[in-house]
C-alpha cells in the first residue's frame, strides 16, 4: 500500500501515464486535496466549494462499501462515467482517498490497472 511520502509521486505518475487523465489528488478524510493536482492546460470543472463537496461525498461511499468488506472483501477501486468525465477513486492508507479525473474517451480500464500496479494494491 502507498504511504504518504510516496503520495506525490504517485499523482505525478498517475498524470504521467495517460494524457487523458485531467487530474490526480488525494484527499484526506475532511475532503480537502492535500496531494497531486490538475494537468496543465486543463479547466476545472467544478468549484473549490464543489469540489470538496464531491470528495466527501465519494468518501462517504466508501464507507458504506467498507461497511460490507468482511463479507465480499475489501474494495479495490469505484469508477463512474458522467458525460463529461470519468472519476476513479481509490482507497489509501489513514483514511485516504486517490481521486483521478479522465477524458470520457479515456481507455480507464488500462489506466486502473496501472494505478493498482503503482500502488501495490
Amino acid at each position: 500500500m502507498v504511504t504518504n511520502t510516496d503520495f506525490d509521486k504517485i499523482c505525478q505518475d498517475i498524470l504521467n501515464l495517460d494524457s487523458k487523465v485531467r487530474f490526480t489528488g488525494i484527499c484526506d478524510e475532511t475532503g480537502e486535496i492535500k496531494h497531486g493536482g490538475q494537468r496543465q492546460g486543463i479547466q476545472n470543472l467544478l468549484t473549490p466549494e464543489e469540489t470538496k463537496k464531491s470528495n466527501l461525498q465519494a468518501l462517504a461511499r466508501w464507507g458504506l462499501r467498507n461497511s460490507l468488506a468482511t463479507k465480499i472483501g475489501r474494495g479495490k477501486y469505484a469508477m463512474a462515467e458522467y458525460e463529461k468525465i470519468k472519476r476513479i477513486t481509490m482507497p489509501l492508507e489513514d483514511d485516504h482517498l486517490l481521486l483521478i479525473s479522465t477524458e470520457v474517451n479515456a481507455d480507464h480500464q488500462k489506466i486502473i490497472d496501472s494505478v493498482l500496479k503503482m500502488i501495490k494494491y
